[in-house]
């Protein structure tokens, strides 16, 4: 079995707005999954060596302060500037300018409402990764 990273979790104060932002944004899907405020995230069909299902649960202590400490995600877009106006649009906040990674395509980092923060990539047609 590889060891690819099998789903991803977003932890929020708000999880409602968190989730909203999310559905806005990217146009994720959420349903009920346990707890409280705890939904199971699905973000489109499954695709080989990629995450197409995570979770977002309250967050049990404050959002931490300083760099990054987490793993950090990037998502795949169609149009990475369609999907900035979106992410202020529905609350976010760009933390960087749209940058091109030549030969892969063109990103920006974002934080969510919650101030977790992420990418979102829009790759070059024809970009596939190598293993």
């Amino acid at each position: 079995m590889a060891n690819h990273i099998a789903h991803f979790e977003i932890f929020a104060s708000d999880v409602e707005r968190a989730r909203r932002f999310y559905e806005k944004v990217f146009a994720w899907r959420f349903e009920v999954g346990g707890p409280p405020e705890f939904y199971h995230i699905f973000t489109g069909p499954a695709v080989e060596h990629g995450i197409s299902r995570g979770l977002i649960a309250k967050r049990q202590g404050p959002v931490a302060q300083g760099g990054i400490n987490g793993f950090r995600c990037t998502i795949s877009v169609s149009s990475i500037k369609e999907t900035a106006t979106a992410i202020e649009a529905a609350g976010g906040k760009l933390r960087s300018a749209i940058v091109d990674v030549p030969g892969v395509g063109k990103v920006v980092e974002f934080a969510d409402p919650e101030g977790n923060i992420a990418c979102a990539m829009q790759y070059e047609s024809g970009f596939r990764f190598t293993e």
